[in-house]
């Protein structure tokens, strides 16, 4: 969607797979590259950064949107109850989480200043900043502190023309759903989960010129579901 607005995209992941997107967006007729990296690793971060630089000449909108949870090898999940939970479990959900944000965002702002113009959107959850699920203590407090230092990014970075928002997804239908996410969605008031195209105009709106003075904001994309007070 940012492509189709014209911008040329840089994608990531984790794995050499992001050269297939990338070459999917430019059959498109769109302008993209891809790299991969883990950017929970600073020194991987601002290399991802460079490389951004090196191909387009700049960096103007930055969008985080690493996270999720992960199982590791030995089959140990990231949820569960706060007195059985791993420290070095928790420690992987908020560097996941919550330490992208922070690492390319600290990377990329240098370059925006200097232009003096940039946009940076970071993808939250509404889990953390408006509810929480029950045995994630972890991905809700990460979240949650996206929030925070999307706040605190945007009020110390004001005055050089960048703006720091977030995008709070709910319940989202795509290929890595649950059966039980998919029910919940059925649960919200719009009675259904939202598309991934309805949380990219969310965050494709906040790129564009008009969004310039909208900042500090946490924009919640969950078809109702965190105001409605009646569940019966």
């Amino acid at each position: 969607m940012l492509a189709a607005l014209g911008a040329s995209v840089m994608v990531t992941s984790t794995t050499e797979r992001i050269h297939e997107r990338a070459a999917e967006i430019r059959t498109e007729g769109y302008i993209a590259h891809g790299t991969f990296g883990d950017l929970t690793d600073e020194a991987t971060v601002a290399r991802i950064v460079e490389e951004t630089i090196a191909a387009f000449g700049s960096i103007d909108i930055l969008v985080n949107n690493a996270g999720m949870t992960s199982v590791t090898e030995s089959g140990e999940d990231e949820a569960g109850l706060a007195p059985a939970l791993p420290y070095p479990l928790w420690r992987a959900s908020i560097e996941r989480n919550l330490d992208t944000v922070f690492l390319a965002s600290r990377a990329a702002i240098p370059h925006m200043q200097r232009k003096g113009w940039g946009r940076i959107i970071s993808v939250a959850s509404v889990t953390g900043p408006v509810m929480a699920m029950r045995h994630d203590p972890a991905y809700a407090a990460a979240k949650a502190a996206v929030v925070g230092l999307t706040r605190a990014l945007a009020v110390d970075h004001a005055g050089d023309g960048i703006t720091v928002n977030a995008v709070a997804p709910g319940w989202i239908e795509t290929g890595s759903q649950t059966p039980n996410e998919k029910t919940e969605g059925l649960a919200t008031p719009m009675g259904r989960s939202a598309t991934p195209d309805e949380v990219a105009s969310a965050v494709a709106w906040l790129a564009t010129p008009g969004a310039a003075y909208t900042t500090g904001q946490c924009l919640v994309v969950d078809g109702g579901n965190s105001i409605a007070e009646e569940r019966s």
